[in-house]
């Protein structure tokens, strides 16, 4: 099992098939807290759902484009974390993520969110980073204002969500910005975790597409 430890309480795990069934439990007992913000919600009903969730993030991780990893906090599926992609050409990516309704309050995110600042910037070499939040979502928009990010503008009636439209939040931080949250990461350098972790789940990816390719034509 490959984690980074953020502190005694806290550790990412990036998230593997096996972990299916915990997600699909922490997403379906938070299913009205989430659903207000996120439109995947609806298409989340069972955990096979959760399952091919999993398979397209290690496929996304194998291509180097960006990850999502669990926050486990005390040994249980908190939330989750992740890169929208990553643009090389431009160094920037943007960090999306939720939690579980029972996981609120005790500054899980805001740390997950440093751990994966630090790693952007000082391992991967980025120089930008967006996170986009719900204008009416008071929770979502404290986190990066917390951690330091500028807010560059509003983005108006951006998503149609549930028979209306959601506006956005975006907000920015640059390289740099690690400078005032590395004093809270602690543990292995993610540098190294992530390697160890890329070989790792490409060979688990592969190995699980030619287990289905087998069951296919058998």
């Amino acid at each position: 099992m490959f984690t980074y430890q953020i502190n005694d309480e806290i550790e990412l795990r990036l998230l593997e098939v096996r972990h299916a069934e915990q997600l699909f439990n922490l997403t379906d007992k938070s299913r009205d807290s989430l659903r207000e913000w996120l439109p995947w919600i609806d298409f989340t009903k069972t955990v096979e759902d959760s399952r091919g969730f999993i398979l397209g993030t290690m496929q996304q991780f194998s291509r180097n484009d960006g990850f999502q990893a669990g926050i486990w906090h005390k040994g249980e599926l908190a939330g989750v974390i992740g890169l929208h992609g990553i643009n090389w050409s431009n160094k920037s990516t943007s960090i999306g993520y939720w939690l579980g309704k029972d996981h609120e309050g005790h500054g899980l995110m805001t740390q997950a969110c440093e751990a994966i600042i630090e790693y952007c910037f000082t391992e991967l070499g980025l120089n930008r980073i967006e996170i986009r939040t719900a204008t009416e979502n008071k929770k979502s928009m404290a986190i990066p204002n917390r951690l330091g990010f500028q807010q560059e503008g509003h983005i108006k009636q951006a998503e149609w969500l549930y028979n209306k439209f959601r506006s956005f939040c975006l907000w920015n931080g640059e390289r740099g910005l690690e400078e005032s949250v590395r004093k809270n990461v602690t543990g292995e350098g993610m540098k190294n975790t992530f390697l160890r972790l890329f070989v790792y789940h490409l060979i688990l990816f592969q190995t699980s597409q030619y287990v289905e390719s087998k069951a296919k034509y058998t």
